[in-house]
């Protein structure tokens, strides 16, 4: 059985105008990815305690459905819009995760 994977790409807004961007590019971004195989859904998380710190959190059917989108020809094209906003603090954009266990 394949485990799910969870993807978080980290994101940045450091004023009000620059969260309305990433929320709007974030609405670009998961309508151009409705029908994407796999993609079980997303999620923009904002911290309580840095809110200069977001996250967009997809859920995917497998390791093997989130690699084939990655490394298709209309992944850069599809997140374009929110790469302006990803957070320069942190040394990787991203993080991949496997359900390891769940309740």
């Amino acid at each position: 059985m394949t485990a799910e994977v969870r993807v978080m790409v980290y994101q940045a807004a450091h004023d009000e105008r620059e969260l309305a961007a990433v929320r709007a590019a974030y609405h670009e971004v998961s309508t151009r990815l409705a029908t994407v195989p796999g993609l079980l859904g997303n999620e923009l998380l904002r911290s309580p305690h840095d809110p200069t710190s977001l996250v967009v959190l997809s859920r995917w059917a497998g390791r093997e459905a989130f690699d084939a989108w990655e490394s298709g020809a209309s992944h850069r094209a599809d997140t374009a819009p929110l790469r302006a906003y990803r957070d320069t603090r942190r040394p990787v954009p991203f993080s991949v995760y496997e359900v390891d266990a769940a309740h």
